[in-house]
């Protein structure tokens, strides 16, 4: 991860979103990782990762270097929940001890991908729903969201906040729409925080605070809602979104893993160990 951060600081912000929508369905069990085949449907082409999903090469490497050091002993789910931890500390994010033992799902659900990931478009009721079908309050919600710390998004999942929502501010959006326009340009690339989009910081929520959260999702959790309050503290210093989010990661990581018996130990995160 440390190579890979040192090439590109955002592949820190991919692989911890390649865990997220992993862990969203149907747990944490490797199952974004797997390829589309000619018998086999994956997730990589849901409507929530198609295009946007990456980072899968630098889970390749690791997984290459793991199985030369010791062979079918290390599942593909470990290693990415390893990996996104490693990724919020080299951005400078806290740091969590990662629970192991996860095996690696033999199926995939292209369908749970489109249904159960949360929308960029969502509202906070929505939200709230689909964390909580996952075990997840909306402390977790506002905390994990937090991840929005690092990482872009393309225009087309945005346009419609910095078009058409009033609870923005305007030199902000005007600075977005100078390249999102109207209609085109929908996989050009803004930074989901404005302050310090490179480092693990709090800066997410100071943004949400001043109505600069750049997708719909993300100036929710500040609206005159639930979740206000326990923006502004994470907004005020690093200490309590660090606490939160490292606890609700661990959580995260912890939705129905495979274990025992369970799955398989793939020798190749992109395959089934059958194929």
């Amino acid at each position: 991860m440390r190579q890979a951060i040192a090439k590109e600081a955002r592949l820190g912000a991919s692989i911890l979103r390649l865990f997220f929508h992993d862990c969203f369905v149907n747990g944490c069990d490797g199952s974004i990782l797997l390829d589309d085949t000619a018998t086999f449907t994956g997730e990589k082409n849901a409507a929530p990762n198609r295009n946007s999903a990456r980072g899968f090469e630098v889970i390749d490497t690791i997984k290459t270097n793991v199985e030369a050091a010791c062979t079918a002993t290390v599942s593909c789910a470990d290693i990415l929940a390893l990996a996104a931890r490693d990724g919020v500390v080299l951005l400078g994010g806290p740091s969590w001890t990662v629970p192991l033992g996860r095996r690696d799902a033999r199926s995939a659900s292209q369908s749970g991908a489109n249904t159960q990931i949360p929308s960029p478009f969502s509202d906070l009721s929505t939200l709230i729903s689909m964390f909580r079908a996952k075990g997840l309050g909306p402390r977790d919600l506002t905390a994990l969201s937090g991840a929005h710390t690092i990482g872009q998004a393309q225009c087309q999942f945005f346009r419609s906040r910095i078009y058409n929502d009033t609870n923005i501010d305007a030199t902000f959006a005007a600075a977005r729409r100078a390249t999102c326009p109207a209609t085109g340009a929908d996989a050009t690339l803004a930074p989901l925080d404005s302050l310090t989009p490179t480092r693990f910081d709090n800066g997410y929520y100071a943004d949400l605070v001043n109505r600069r959260g750049l997708l719909h999702s993300d100036q929710v959790l500040f609206n005159g809602g639930s979740q206000d309050a326990v923006v502004r503290s994470y907004g005020a210093g690093n200490a309590a979104f660090f606490r939160d989010f490292a606890a609700s990661m661990v959580k995260l990581g912890n939705i129905t893993p495979l274990t025992g018996t369970s799955g398989e130990i793939r020798k190749n995160c992109r395959l089934l160990n059958s194929s």
